[in-house]
């Protein structure tokens, strides 16, 4: 027999209800639980929702006063101004390179890094894995300049490179977190496959990472939502307009037209919409993969 939230069963299998005096205490608890998530929910929400409807409204409604979040005239005219003003469909698409060329090299060197640092038996293990934790501690202020003289030497920089090969190469906190997720995956599962003949690399390819796909695609939309909002490197390895990414776009559009605030929130609020879109999507995948990283 189903049961509620109000019933446990005793020791005979029949279900006795709670004391009221117990269950009202739980209640409120739940209530303010329910209370307190709603209003950080609102608050984590405000910005988001003022962008949007300051994007939805006419010019005279803005600064209107008192404030309010609803327009009192509903407009999309702020959408074909900021179409008209920048480049956006450009913007855009540099934006889609980069952001996808490093989702790329994230998927293809990561969890291939993570493996032999987690289930292949070699010496250099467990230091290049203590390196790779050392190297999650540098900020990146640190490591700045020395790298700009790097790709500035190899002739790099107003290009794509420095932005997409780094990825490729492999990001200490992606190795971390699919490493601590492999973790879990049992010794012996990958014993039985190389017992049978399997290789090291189609072990890994049939067995380890159809197991390891939620803490792939956690790293996948990690790394999407980075490059896309990524405003300090395309600034600093960007000089040529046309190869400008959509934060750096928007950074010009504001120093332009910082009194239109329609226009601008409108091409904020598309520059938003496929980052939210691909957490939303990913969430699934996401929230496990950070759950099996955090129990190990």
């Amino acid at each position: 027999m189903a049961l509620n939230s109000t019933q446990i069963m005793t020791g005979a299998g029949s279900p006795r209800e709670l004391p009221v005096a117990k269950r009202t205490p739980k209640m409120l608890r739940r209530l303010r639980q329910h209370g307190l998530i709603i209003v950080l929910a609102l608050v984590f929400l405000f910005p988001l929702l003022v962008m949007v409807s300051t994007a939805l409204k006419a010019p005279q409604d803005v600064f209107s006063s008192p404030p309010s979040l609803i327009p009192s005239e509903w407009t999309f005219d702020n959408f074909t101004k900021a179409f008209e003003q920048i480049p956006v469909w450009r913007y855009l698409g540099n934006t889609m390179l980069v952001a996808g060329l490093s989702v790329l090299g994230t998927v293809l060197a990561c969890p291939l890094v993570a493996y032999a640092l987690s289930k292949v038996k070699w010496a250099g293990a467990k230091p290049l894995f203590i390196m790779v934790l050392a190297t999650m501690m540098l900020p990146p202020q640190v490591t700045l300049i020395p790298l700009f003289l790097i790709w500035n030497g190899l002739g790099a920089t107003n290009t794509y490179l420095p932005l997409v090969v780094p990825a490729f190469l492999g990001t200490p906190f992606f190795i971390f977190l699919i490493r601590q997720f492999l973790m879990n995956v049992p010794d012996d599962l990958l014993e039985a496959a190389r017992l049978d003949g399997a290789s090291e690399l189609r072990t890994y390819a049939t067995i380890v990472l159809p197991i390891a796909r939620p803490a792939i695609v956690t790293a996948a939309v990690f790394q999407f939502v980075w490059a896309w909002t990524d405003f300090l490197n395309p600034l600093i390895y960007l000089n040529d307009e046309s190869t400008y990414t959509l934060s750096i776009g928007l950074y010009a559009f504001f120093g332009e037209n910082d009194v239109a605030w329609g226009p601008l929130m409108a091409a904020c609020t598309m520059f938003t919409l496929p980052a939210l879109i691909i957490f939303l999507i990913g969430q699934k995948f996401f929230i496990g993969g950070i759950s099996a990283g955090a129990i190990k």
